[in-house]
């Protein structure tokens, strides 16, 4: 099995030191940028398989850098951060982030993040083709594709194992903390907020492609894939 790289961005060496350290030693290839710029032209060149990504640093901040990959990539990124209100991690959420750690970081935790947001974007899950359409949307997980109007819709991996499932189970209401347990699992440190970030862009993404369907709210419950009769 390849060896997972993990590309870490962040303008301060001893930080990057120690999680060159221990990412090494749990058996993951390690390159390290300084800064926004660099990081971007270092992601074009070393195709790295996650991103840990500060967001306070020179030239472009980890916002930006994030916004900016997004637009080409769904390499999963997880921001790490000082920043610790809840607007930043929403924030970082619906810029494209899949995770976000808190400085002081246990490295317990950002290991066990790793691993855990590397395992829901691997290949190995997605092996069993699996896919969903309906009028104007077409699902198939095992590519990672979502087609809206026939236009593919470029879709982070975790927003798209949510309409996923949400779509394979039609009409089926789920609460916030059964969507965080079915489709980002037991790992997850986050809260149910961030349920409501993913679904707010996917209906971005969705907003008007039919009238036969939608991600619907369900009021003081949840969410569900609403299929017209």
């Amino acid at each position: 099995m390849a060896t997972n790289k993990i590309m870490v961005v962040d303008d301060d060496s001893n930080i990057c030191e120690l999680l060159r350290l221990y990412l090494v030693k749990d058996g993951y290839e390690v390159v390290i940028a300084h800064n926004g710029a660099s990081a971007l032209d270092m992601f074009a060149s070393e195709k790295p398989d996650l991103i840990l990504l500060d967001v306070m640093m020179p030239e472009l901040d980890g916002w930006q850098v994030c916004r900016e990959i997004r637009k080409k990539s769904d390499c999963p990124i997880i921001m790490v951060t000082a920043k610790s209100e809840v607007f930043d991690k929403v924030l970082g959420l619906e810029l494209g982030a899949d995770d976000y750690v808190v400085k002081p970081f246990e490295m317990k935790e950002v290991l066990a993040r790793v691993k855990a947001v590397l395992r829901r974007s691997s290949a190995d899950e997605r092996r069993e083709v699996r896919e969903v359409s309906y009028e104007n949307l077409y699902i198939n997980m095992e590519t990672y594709e979502m087609r809206v109007c026939g236009q593919a819709v470029p879709t982070p991996p975790k927003e798209m194992e949510l309409i996923f499932h949400l779509a394979s189970n039609p009409n089926r209401v789920y609460t916030r903390d059964q969507l965080l347990d079915e489709v980002w699992g037991f790992e997850y440190y986050g809260d149910s907020r961030t349920v409501d970030v993913h679904v707010k862009r996917l209906r971005e993404k969705l907003d008007g492609a039919s009238e036969k369907w939608e991600l619907k709210t369900v009021w003081g419950v949840g969410y569900k894939f609403d299929v017209k009769d």
